[in-house]
């Protein structure tokens, strides 16, 4: 089967390897690209836990002074992994969907126990932070990334791409979708997805991906990569 990942390689690296591995053609064009934000300088003395909905936040951030036994809240298991490269002690994961990462900071972080800081890109899918507060937790949010879309694609790649469309392809967010869309736009490869299934992490992004005729869409969450293709 041929599989298209479009999350930057650093953060879909082991899947391209596992798919590989497991026999399949695996293409790769990251239709975003991450660049670092200035921000406010932060006393991390003043925390008692520390939110991470992306490894991307973790890389961004100079972690040197920040006291590693801190509880850190991780989002999935490449940031889990992040965190833990880092020198983070005290990490509490999630299985990649943000929802179940508030459902954990509710059930081991009691919201007496002092402040939260939340490390986060510029766009986000579920305003954990808002929600957190609504519920009596004093949560501040820094944004130390942004995505833009990536306009360095490969045009070779393009035209391999348009003999050869993939069965099956990943995207990661509502911005990665947006991206894609307009990737395909400049390339004018809007009628060439006919066959392909469309693999998504939410509703948001599968509704900016509606307009392109696809064979069939699925909606998923991270670590059920492998488990969709037996569904095509």
């Amino acid at each position: 089967m041929h599989i298209l990942f479009t999350r930057p390689l650093e953060d879909c690296e082991e899947l391209i390897l596992k798919f590989s591995e497991l026999g399949h053609k695996v293409s790769h064009m990251p239709v975003i690209q991450i660049e670092k934000i200035k921000h406010e300088k932060i006393n991390f003395e003043d925390y008692k836990a520390i939110i991470f909905t992306s490894a991307n936040a973790l890389k961004f951030l100079n972690t040197k002074l920040i006291d590693k036994k801190i509880t850190c809240f991780c989002v999935g298991s490449s940031t889990e992994k992040k965190a833990l490269s880092l020198g983070f002690q005290n990490v509490v994961t999630a299985e990649g969907n943000v929802r179940n990462l508030e459902e954990l900071i509710l059930q081991n972080f009691d919201s007496s126990s002092g402040k939260i800081i939340y490390i986060s890109g510029e766009i986000i899918s579920y305003d954990i932070n808002k929600n957190l507060i609504s519920k009596g937790y004093n949560v501040k949010r820094v944004v130390n990334y942004t995505s833009n879309t990536n306009h360095k694609i490969d045009e070779k790649f393009v035209e391999i791409l348009r003999s050869n469309m993939p069965n099956a392809v990943y995207v990661y967010s509502e911005n990665s979708a947006l991206s894609f869309l307009k990737i395909i736009n400049n390339y004018k490869l809007n009628e060439f997805w006919m066959n392909t299934h469309l693999m998504c992490i939410s509703e948001k992004s599968s509704s900016v991906l509606n307009k392109i005729k696809w064979k069939k869409i699925f909606i998923f969450s991270p670590g059920e990569e492998e488990f969709l293709l037996y569904k095509i």
